[in-house]
């Protein structure tokens, strides 16, 4: 080998250990384990820059009102959804292959003494409420759903045994953050985590590019546009399994139910139900909350901010329907804006992020 060969090598090797980003990118599907301690992990999955389509066609947006997608005609929450448009996530990043569960936030609990918004004085949760039997039922309660004083990611009110595995739910976006924080502090101090690189919630545009599994289509589902292909995949259910209680919901299609009342635990289907990045539960289970602040115009594919130069955010995204949604409300493009960066509720979840930093400040709303 020449002089000026070694040169050359010896050069290009400086430089790619001063900037860890000209290293070798991971292969897709690569997979890291936080250590959240006392044995408790949590996997995340490496997915590469690419194209996908954000938002969803007209066709789609009448087929989620039909008789199939089930979705209350009239509310204008598609029109939240924008029409497609393609968009780039230029750096690749790490996403949980689940939403966190009840375990990997107790971790967190238990080390850091945190206290959720839910718990603190004053504090309540959006949970079921009981003594509803049905929509516009002659109990005459149309929402299920009601603010609780004495609930929380402990007891979410469901009414049955509450598993390790089920994802973590009642919990706000200030939660998320400080989980994200601690997590973050914990790879650092061990010296895991990856140069440039934090713990944190998705950006609304990686979470809507993971979400599609690496398809540049404007499919309604990961797997396509086939609500029948949902089975062994979709996390809602298509039965109501409470005690006592035996309806179906009046779609017309409905073999893919998940088999759960409320929650499913992460990751039941196991491989056929992740997608193109292998990640599971992407289409109902949890709302699963990201970094943005929310646009009713459609998302973004930088981060935005209620103030851009503040970097605020008081209407958080959620995205990806859950358990109790029929699939109209449950598909990729679905998403919807929080109340309060301190609002919680037992359909809500978050999935982690492993990627370059990006700040959020969150702010109470303007009146």
């Amino acid at each position: 080998m020449r002089m000026r060969d070694s040169l050359f090598l010896v050069a290009v090797s400086v430089a790619i250990l001063a900037d860890p980003s000209a290293a070798a990118e991971p292969a897709q599907g690569a997979t890291k384990n936080l250590d959240l301690g006392k044995g408790v992990g949590l996997e995340v999955v490496y997915i590469p820059p690419g194209k996908f389509m954000m938002g969803s066609t007209a066709a789609e947006k009448a087929w989620a009102t039909g008789i199939e997608g089930g979705a209350q005609p009239g509310t204008d929450r598609e029109k939240f959804e924008g029409e497609p448009r393609p968009m780039r996530v230029r750096k690749g990043f790490w996403m949980g292959r689940t939403e966190v569960t009840r375990r990997q936030f107790r971790s967190f609990v238990e080390e850091s003494g945190y206290v959720t918004d839910a718990e603190k004085p004053g504090g309540m949760t959006q949970c079921f409420d009981h003594t509803w039997d049905r929509y516009y039922s002659a109990s005459g309660i149309k929402n299920p759903w009601k603010p609780m004083a004495d609930k929380s990611w402990r007891d979410p009110g469901f009414g049955i045994p509450m598993k390790d595995s089920y994802p973590v739910v009642c919990v706000s976006y200030q939660d998320m953050k400080a989980f994200c924080r601690w997590a973050t502090e914990r790879e650092r101090k061990a010296g895991r985590l990856p140069a440039g690189m934090e713990v944190r919630l998705p950006t609304e545009a990686e979470w809507a590019y993971a979400c599609r599994g690496g398809s540049q289509e404007s499919h309604y589902f990961w797997w396509g546009n086939d609500l029948r292909e949902g089975k062994g995949r979709f996390n809602i259910s298509a039965v109501d399994f409470l005690p006592g209680r035996d309806t179906v919901w009046p779609l017309a299609n409905a073999p893919w139910s998940d088999g759960f009342a409320f929650l499913s635990t992460a990751d039941h289907y196991g491989k056929k139900g992740r997608n193109g990045f292998g990640l599971a539960d992407m289409c109902g289970g949890v709302w699963e909350f990201t970094l943005d602040h929310f646009d009713p115009k459609g998302g973004h594919e930088e981060v935005h901010y209620l103030d851009q130069e503040q970097q605020s955010v008081s209407h958080a995204v959620c995205r990806g329907g859950n358990y109790f949604d029929v699939p109209g409300n449950a598909r990729c493009a679905v998403r919807l804006g929080i109340g309060s960066v301190s609002y919680s509720d037992s359909r809500d979840g978050f999935r982690i992020c492993l990627g370059t930093p990006r700040k959020s400040k969150p702010v109470p709303p303007r009146p």
